[in-house]
């Protein structure tokens, strides 16, 4: 059997981290053993399915490195195989016709909740030899599971699962309406994909149990299962769509490289060794999913901005500014050609305590804008001292014939001697009047990133 994954959302919201997660294991695993990965969109919940979520999530995992295998499979496109399975399996005795009215089903829920017992449909109509067929009720079609014994899943991540058959019920694969079930659906379609490992979350484990079913009934090969512990909030609480870091937006917004998230998601929940960073072929070369821990994985936005700056601090300049260009594209106003240029050789200073692509933003603030505003707290320490520094600085720098870090020193030196004061005295009022703070990159690299007539401007604005 060649060798398959697949990732299944469903376009009815944003991609959730978790799925994300789901998507880069499963691609990983594709990889490393030469298969395939596809990309399969559930889209048979026509209330909630929008396109716009579809072209979300094809993109968003693009975005990642992420990248499917051939067109992506779309599943509302295959309803008529789902339905000519589920009358299969009445024709062979492994589903029925189930007559219950919603009364009914509601009568046994209430009766169950009342007993403190989770709600188990109560097979009426399994055997209905002496029950009269309604004619007002259109039915459903339940598969008929197995009531004795147990059923064992030998999952890759969680080890040997065994429960007893008895605990599941039988569950709908086709409703009222003839539109099929979730259950019947993805059987159907990863046996149709020939998918030989489906890797999901382990809330889908009890899914696995009655899909397995399904497989066997038909006599299909059943695949290898791997059920990845969920991801929880900093709180310890499942990971939900209310939290603000559950979307692959969330933390694109914030100006995340694709690499560094892709880099964090791989070491949640897997570790190699004791190696931290991976290079995208160093994650296919080593992902394996004994790797994989069975408890879950709790989101840390300190190891994120972590893994985040390590990059912008090891990226070449280039690489790093096209990240830059992609996120103020996306999320900022557009800045002219001339200043990019200037962006691209500043990028080796700019970056520096940089743990986003937003902080190098707020860095280059200087350089993008030309009118620079000093707030109010800044513009207390611009004193008599300050202005006569700012004064004498423009009547040297004026004297400069060529401009490098070399020529600067002395004099700055120069102005510290004369004026009886230290770095922080002569460098602080050039930074407010260059830059419009006092915090912010280095004053050298500040005065040689602007040409000679912004920073005389500048300056004689506070003189």
């Amino acid at each position: 059997m060649s060798f398959n994954c697949r990732f299944a959302p469903s376009p009815t919201g944003p991609l959730h981290i978790g799925g994300v997660r789901t998507a880069l294991f499963n691609w990983l695993l594709a990889k490393k053993n030469k298969g395939n990965y596809f990309l399969r969109i559930e889209d048979t919940d026509k209330e909630r399915s929008k396109n716009e979520f579809k072209k979300q999530i094809i993109s968003s995992l693009a975005w990642l490195g992420i990248e499917h295998d051939g067109e992506e499979y779309i599943q509302s496109k295959n309803i008529k195989k789902h339905i000519a399975i589920a009358e299969e399996l009445l024709k062979k005795g492994f589903a029925y016709k189930c007559y219950c009215s919603e009364q009914e089903i509601n009568k046994q829920k209430e009766k169950c909740k009342k007993q403190g017992m989770p709600y188990v449909y109560n097979r009426k109509w399994r055997d209905a030899k002496d029950l009269q067929i309604p004619k007002d009720i259109q039915p459903v079609i339940r598969f008929k599971s197995k009531i004795s014994g147990n059923t064992i899943i030998k999952d890759l991540v969680q080890g040997d699962r065994n429960i007893s058959n008895s605990t599941i019920e039988d569950f709908i694969i086709l409703r009222k309406d003839n539109t099929p079930t979730y259950q019947l659906s993805a059987t159907v379609d990863d046996h149709e994909m020939k998918i030989s490992h489906v890797i999901r979350g382990d809330d889908h484990m009890i899914n696995s149990f009655k899909q397995k079913q399904i497989y066997e009934a038909m006599g299909w090969s059943v695949p290898n299962f791997a059920h990845i512990p969920l991801i929880h909030s900093e709180k310890g609480k499942k990971l939900s769509k209310r939290d603000n870091a559950s979307t692959l937006e969330d933390y694109k917004k914030i100006g995340v490289i694709s690499d560094a998230l892709r880099n964090y998601l791989l070491r949640l929940g897997w570790s190699y060794k004791d190696k931290e960073i991976f290079t995208k072929q160093e994650s296919i070369d080593l992902f394996d999913l004994s790797g994989v821990g069975k408890s879950p994985s709790k989101l840390d936005m300190n190891r994120i901005y972590s893994i985040n700056e390590t990059y912008i601090k090891t990226l070449e300049e280039k690489v790093l500014f096209n990240f830059f260009k992609e996120y103020v594209s996306k999320y900022k106003k557009p800045i002219d050609q001339a200043k990019e240029k200037v962006l691209l050789k500043s990028m080796v200073f700019l970056k520096n305590k940089a743990k986003t692509l937003e902080n190098i933003w707020n860095n280059a603030q200087y350089i993008i804008n030309d009118k620079i505003e000093i707030g109010a707290d800044d513009k207390k320490l611009i004193d008599d001292l300050s202005k006569k520094v700012i004064n004498d600085f423009i009547i040297e720098y004026e004297k400069l014939s060529s401009f490098s870090r070399e020529t600067l020193e002395p004099l700055i030196k120069s102005l510290i001697d004369k004026h009886k004061t230290n770095f922080k005295g002569v460098g602080q009022p050039l930074r407010i009047a260059l830059v419009g703070t006092r915090i912010g990159p280095g004053l050298y690299d500040v005065i040689l990133s602007l040409d000679k007539t912004t920073v005389i401007n500048r300056l004689k604005k506070l003189t």
